[in-house]
């Protein structure tokens, strides 16, 4: 029978209720109260129509869909070209070049050392969680390009050439030579034998004169293989005298434009971060050119480090706010048993504690971020040395449970990867293996009290700021630091076998003092009460009775 030109009906069995619609073409600075809030705290209130115009950019349906494409069309390695040419590139889906050249564009990378104004790295920090709230993959080398000027700015032999282009907001993928106006930087240290020992790294470097080595050898990870060049550790060799490990910089195209051996063997198949390509490197006659001193790689590389921890912490504060964003979203939406789910007593808790979770990285994040300024006191760079590991120690493993919880908030659509809950589930646990997976961070704690005893006074002044407010984290401190002095003078073996326990507790007393200053009293004492009470829960939405779980996710 004709339906004269009418359009075809929709079966009933078809049709979409009770669903809420796509989180997108959001603004995700300007509701994200908390982040807008801290940023002013911490010093940055310049920097919020910048922010403001970041947040409308990833919160875009083009930007959220370029971020999925990035994920699900993987990096490919080109080895060799049509006619049996080495050319060792990475070919990425023309999304993946879209965010990351965004990013660079707003300076996510390097505008803190570019313009080093008070606020300057409180303002990166919040643009760098921005972007890797909703695409975490490319903010791997623009992490590293932003580290990796702290161990390049006391080379000048390598900082002349090089500093104005990772400070340059221009994004060009092509691996060309000194004619390029921009550059991102990478880092190959791993191998398979040492792992995190990078001491017992086998790679060699031969001194050639000048600066220049020759390296022979291999990497087990190298992170970001597309970049313009990496920082490499090998054990150094001039005249047949061994210097020790060194740090080189490795360009992949030398200053005659002749591509440098850089052997990609093959990418690894991670278990997340798949816009990213990670791989495995062959040295054959690679030239690299010292930074810092010969036999001094590890002091080399220290500040560089300190750096891409913390953005492991802001990596994972970002993905913590992308799972809150989305569950609530959901349960704003979505209506079971007569109400809709976020009025439902018990997911109102859970979402409380999931936003109050993610407050206090954020906020951890910041902090630690504005301890990096480029006017930093000696108190705050003590601070930095040891809140960094136990942040990262701390947060970064709150990372992936977190994201967990929240992809159950969505039921059976979190568990798809047509929603981005999956991709962040298997994303959260990269922050806490980079840079040094758990025992390495929590033993770096205890390195830090012994290598700079004023950073142990530094962090109790700053748990002191909030003394008082509290007699919860009051009692946690004093227990806290009564471990920290214990440890401090132990046996190696005994304070290694307590080295979480301590990390855990500092990470805790800083979190909470973070929360009572900056945070509504109401929530702050929640998420003490929620971590450090005697009623607490081992699993997120158990809150100390009282808590006004509606009004902490309406804020969020």
């Amino acid at each position: 029978m004709s339906t004269g030109g009418a359009a075809p009906r929709t079966p009933a069995t078809h049709r979409v209720e009770n669903q809420p619609p796509w989180r997108v073409d959001l603004d995700e600075y300007s509701v994200n109260a908390p982040l807008a809030e801290a940023v002013r705290a911490f010093g940055a209130a310049w920097a919020d129509d910048e922010l403001r115009e970041t947040g409308r950019l990833v919160g875009s349906a083009s930007f959220q869909s370029d971020a999925e494409r990035a994920n699900v069309h993987s990096p490919v390695a080109r080895v060799h070209d049509r006619w049996g040419n080495r050319i060792d590139e990475v070919e990425y889906d023309p999304s993946y070049h879209r965010i990351i050249g965004e990013a660079v564009a707003r300076g996510a990378h390097t505008s803190a050392w570019a313009d080093p104004r008070p606020g300057a790295a409180v303002a990166r920090a919040a643009t760098f969680m921005l972007f890797a709230q909703v695409e975490p993959g490319h903010a791997c080398p623009v992490s590293m390009t932003h580290a990796a000027v702290a161990s390049i700015e006391g080379s000048p032999w390598i900082a002349d050439e090089w500093m104005p282009r990772l400070l340059s907001r221009e994004y060009d993928p092509r691996l060309l030579g000194r004619h390029k106006r921009s550059a991102l930087v990478g880092m190959a240290m791993t191998e398979k034998q040492g792992g995190s020992d990078v001491r017992a790294g086998t790679t060699v470097g031969e001194a050639m004169g000048g600066h220049a080595y020759e390296l022979t050898g291999h990497k087990w990870f190298c992170s970001a293989p597309m970049s313009d060049a990496f920082l490499v550790l090998a054990q150094t060799r001039d005249g047949g005298v061994d210097d020790g490990l060194t740090c080189l910089f490795v360009p992949r195209v030398l200053p005659h434009e002749v591509r440098n051996v850089f052997r990609i063997q093959r990418l690894k198949d991670k278990v997340g971060n798949r816009s990213n390509a990670s791989s495995e490197v062959e040295f054959d006659g690679t030239v690299g050119f010292l930074l810092g001193e010969p036999g001094r790689g590890v002091r080399t590389i220290i500040e560089m480090v300190q750096r891409t921890r913390l953005d492991c912490v802001l990596g994972t504060a970002a993905g913590m706010r992308q799972s809150v964003a989305e569950a609530v979203w959901h349960a704003r939406g979505r209506a079971a048993f007569g109400r809709l789910l976020v009025d439902q007593p018990a997911m109102t808790s859970v979402l409380a504690d999931l936003a109050l979770e993610y407050e206090a990285a954020m906020l951890t994040g910041l902090r630690l971020a504005q301890l990096f300024e480029a006017d930093a006191a000696d108190r705050d760079i003590a601070l930095r040395r040891l809140a960094t590991p136990v942040s990262k120690y701390w947060i970064c493993k709150r990372g992936p449970h977190h994201a967990y919880e929240a992809m159950e908030c969505l039921g059976g659509n979190g568990y798809t990867e047509s929603f981005p809950l999956g991709r962040r589930y298997r994303e959260q646990p990269v922050m806490a293996i980079w840079e040094g997976s758990g025992n390495v961070i929590a033993l770096d704690v205890l390195r830090a009290l012994t290598r700079d005893p004023d950073s142990a006074a530094a962090f109790a002044d700053e748990l002191a700021s909030s003394a008082g407010a509290s007699s919860l984290l009051d009692s946690h401190v004093d227990r806290t630091l009564a471990l920290l002095r214990r440890l401090s003078s132990a046996d190696a073996d005994e304070a290694a076998a307590q080295a979480r326990r301590l990390a855990e507790g500092l990470a805790l007393a800083f979190q909470a003092s973070l929360m009572l200053r900056h945070a509504p009293t109401p929530d702050a004492e929640a998420f003490i009460g929620a971590r450090l009470g005697e009623d607490r829960g081992a699993q997120y939405g158990v809150l100390p009775t009282g808590t006004d779980a509606a009004a902490i996710v309406a804020r969020h």
